[in-house]
């Protein structure tokens, strides 16, 4: 199993007493927003680079909308690997064996410690 199960399945087990039928769209919405924003800052971060290197790849407008483009890609592959039999089986492995337990909040920090970090590189830009 990939971290990124892991933190899916924190959060799916942490949200299920609370709300039964909402916790595996909350985990797939929380999947899908971590791995938008670290896409956000490896883009940034790729722009920055190219930048110094004096390289002229695209232009913003295209880049965001290919930012865009990949957002929906992440959230329907996250929807097909998190909504089926795969998440079924993949919570029986995970229950069978002592897996670490994140915080929640520690969770929900990374992604918005990702942003951040992507603004704050973007103003050089």
């Amino acid at each position: 199993m990939t971290l990124f199960d892991h933190f899916v399945f924190n959060m799916f087990q942490y949200y299920k007493p609370r709300y039964k039928a909402k916790a595996n769209s909350i985990s797939i919405v929380y999947i899908t927003f971590l791995q938008a924003s670290l896409l956000l800052l490896f883009g940034i971060l790729l722009s920055l680079f190219l930048e110094q290197m004096n390289v002229d790849t695209m232009s913003s407008t295209k880049a965001w909308t290919l930012f865009i483009i990949a957002i929906i890609v992440l959230y329907f592959k996250n929807w097909m690997a998190y909504s089926g039999k795969k998440r079924r089986v993949l919570n029986a492995k995970s229950t069978n064996k002592k897996a670490q337990k994140y915080s929640v909040w520690v969770l929900w920090s990374l992604p918005f410690g990702c942003i951040t970090l992507s603004l704050l590189l973007l103003q050089n830009l």
